[in-house]
């Protein structure tokens, strides 16, 4: 039976296509939230018994496990306590700690309670309990799925790799190609813009209310704070601290990485068009599945509809990626308000990135090589070969080649095999040079293999 939510959702990511994008709940919903909000706290108290604090030096460190345990089975039960305590404190954060007080309470642990969230402000949970929980979506989903697509593409580039065809520059027949060079284009680019993506550090703000540890220094002025900022980050977290910032992230690598995704959105949205295109000119059908209709009053229709969707979702995603990217490193003074609630939809251009590459794998699974139109295509435009002709009369010597083809070619007749060959046996040249020029065919003039 349907879930009502799904038809009452006012989001397509929460209501028609949850579904598709379900998994990316545990890295981006409320619950998820609260539950990496909750890791924070539980690893930070853990960290400062570790320095360890004097009056935290007799915490049995075998409680450790126990305490791990309130995030690692976090239960939705357990975010709704939460909620109900944050319909209380107005503060989602302050709610946290409470809850992480209560379990303290439980595990007879509550003389060291005041040492949770102690010295910090919200940010400091917020400002890495986000970057976490993007750092693991992307690694736990995003990252395969793209992978596992640029595989895909890998295989057509090979499978298509000596199939000639006809290019297009401005929309006209240009020098032919390979179909699968050019496929391996999109390859080439998408690994570009996932090594860079891989390559931006995954940051965090930790430092107290106004990122200079004041509440720990006044407390503790013989301990380093700074050195135990970083270590808590790099070893608990897996983070990379911000060493100077205000009281919240300088978000200036989480924008890098914003502009990152953009980037291969980008790309696969010029895919897309490729691919519509080459469906458009009959170098693709369609797989056929019986049932589906393509159209509701025209019975042939086999649409491109996936990549459409795709292109759709696409320009969705990178709408809010820029947002993204342009808002959150532009703060009033050491901080105002506006970087939370957009911090909060992080994982909305995420899914539509998500969907994006699902309906381009679904449109891919249902391409059909029509070598016949892509042959067609190459007969009916011999013209094409004209650049190569003229080169190597060039090298040749022969006074203006350019310009001899040019008289041929640019006109509204049309260029044969026939005619060309007797444009060639015109030439003041050598028969060999004749013979190598009418080896030239549209199918054999497609350059160097690139890989």
């Amino acid at each position: 039976m349907l879930d009502i939510q799904l038809l009452t959702a006012i989001s397509p990511i929460d209501g028609r296509y949850r579904t598709k994008v379900d998994g990316l709940a545990l890295y981006f919903s409320e619950y998820a939230l609260i539950r990496y909000r909750v890791m924070v706290e539980v690893e930070y108290f853990i960290a400062l018994c570790e320095i360890p604090l004097k009056q935290l030096e007799c915490v049995d460190k075998s409680k450790f496990d126990g305490l791990r345990k309130i995030y690692k089975n976090f239960q939705l039960e357990d975010a709704e306590k939460i909620k109900s305590i944050e319909s209380v404190t107005n503060h989602d954060v302050k709610a946290v700690e409470y809850f992480v007080k209560e379990k303290f309470d439980e595990m007879g642990m509550d003389k060291f309670k005041e040492f949770i969230h102690f010295g910090l402000t919200s940010q400091d949970i917020n400002n890495t309990s986000v970057p976490a929980s993007l750092r693991d979506a992307v690694h736990d989903i995003y990252y395969p799925l793209l992978e596992e697509l640029i595989s895909e593409l890998e295989k057509f580039a090979d499978d298509w790799k000596e199939v000639p065809m006809l290019a297009k520059t401005h929309g006209q027949p240009a020098s032919p190609t390979r179909l699968g060079k050019e496929i391996k284009v999109f390859t080439e680019r998408l690994n570009t813009q996932l090594a860079l993506l891989k390559s931006i550090p995954c940051s965090a703000k930790f430092g107290g209310a106004t990122g200079n540890f004041n509440a720990h220094h006044v407390a503790y002025p013989e301990i380093d704070w700074v050195e135990f900022g970083n270590n808590f980050l790099g070893n608990y977290l897996k983070l990379e601290r911000e060493q100077l910032t205000t009281q919240i992230s300088n978000y200036d690598n989480l924008a890098a990485s914003f502009d990152n995704f953009k980037r291969i959105n980008t790309i696969l949205l010029d895919l897309c068009r490729d691919m519509w295109t080459y469906i458009m000119m009959e170098y693709f059908k369609q797989k056929i599945k019986k049932g589906e209709v393509g159209s509701s009053a025209m019975p042939h229709k086999v649409n491109p509809i996936d990549f459409e969707n795709a292109e759709g979702n696409l320009g969705i995603a990178n709408a809010l990626f820029d947002h993204l990217a342009a808002k959150l490193p532009v703060s009033r003074l050491q901080r105002d308000l506006t970087d939370s609630t957009v911090l909060r939809n992080i994982g909305v251009p995420i899914a539509h990135s998500v969907l994006s590459i699902k309906s381009i794998q679904k449109g891919l699974s249902k391409l059909l090589l029509n070598e016949a139109a892509i042959q067609k295509d190459l007969d009916d435009n011999w013209a094409v070969v004209a650049e190569g002709i003229q080169t190597i009369l060039r090298r040749e010597g022969y006074p203006n080649p350019y310009e001899a083809l040019k008289e041929l070619t640019r006109t509204n007749a049309k260029v044969t095999a026939r005619s060309l060959a007797e444009f060639v046996d015109t030439l003041n040249v050598s028969d060999e040079i004749k013979e190598e020029l009418k080896m030239l065919t549209p199918q054999s003039y497609t350059g160097v293999s690139m890989y």
